[in-house]
């Protein structure tokens, strides 16, 4: 989903047939749907802040956040730096896909977004939400860090993370 002209890193993965037959927008009696925001941080940056270079833990934390309420996360985005316009973003909410974002923190939001300000303007302004899940983020001790090391240092190696 990344625009291969700007700068900024954007990938997702759609659960499209979880956000099926739930008709219509939050509010309604509808299951809300959620877009888990992560931030993309380079592997080279795992010693210095292991958390923003995980971003499975940072999905997961999320998708915990969404099932304590009852909602469903329908898309994952894995971005840096990306610009609050950019149609990575917006694409599942104009179709009706995202009824809020999460993130785990501010901080997550800071690294993934250019303007986590002009971000939560442009939510206000179309009205939906954005929430951050508040929950301590995980110590990593040095096995930990090595796993997700060779997680995303290996995938093209059938290496699943497990």
């Amino acid at each position: 989903m990344a625009d291969k002209g700007d700068m900024s890193g954007a990938s997702g993965t759609a659960c499209r047939d979880a956000a099926r037959g739930c008709g219509g927008a939050a509010g309604r009696g509808a299951v809300v749907r959620v877009a888990a925001i992560a931030s993309l941080t380079p592997l080279e940056e795992l010693e210095a802040d292991p958390f923003l270079v995980d971003s499975r833990s940072q999905h997961a934390m999320c998708a915990g956040w969404a099932a304590e309420r009852g909602y469903v996360v329908t898309r994952e985005l894995l971005v840096r730096g990306l610009r609050p316009d950019h149609c990575a973003l917006w694409a599942d909410v104009d179709a009706g896909l995202v009824d809020l974002f999460v993130a785990p923190s501010r901080r997550v939001l800071e690294r993934a977004l250019a303007s986590v300000d002009d971000f939560t303007a442009e939510c206000a302004r179309r009205g939906i939400r954005v929430e951050t899940v508040g929950h301590a983020e995980p110590a990593y001790d040095a096995q930990m860090k090595a796993h997700v090391h060779r997680r995303l240092s290996m995938p093209t190696a059938g290496y699943d993370g497990r």
